[in-house]
């Protein structure tokens, strides 16, 4: 039998609205508008992904997408 040792496959998707309060957990994002990305990691730690182009996935897990985020329609996966 095959082991998958890549990451597991979403199972849920849903639009991301920006908020420096709320907690939106996701495994990733898509970007279907290019620009930055600014996130707060699980750690607390908030990280900023420049010039995402539009089409890209970031592979990271995050508990918010703050308002500075200039990229457009995102989607995260869960």
């Amino acid at each position: 039998m095959a082991q998958n040792f890549g990451p597991s496959m979403p199972t849920a998707c849903r639009a991301i609205t920006k908020s420096d309060s709320t907690n939106n957990t996701f495994n990733a994002i898509y970007v279907g508008g290019a620009g930055n990305v600014t996130i707060t990691d699980p750690y607390g730690n908030v990280v900023e992904f420049v010039g995402v182009p539009a089409g890209q996935y970031i592979w990271c897990q995050c508990v918010k997408v703050m308002n500075a985020t200039t990229a457009t329609s995102l989607v995260g996966l869960t």
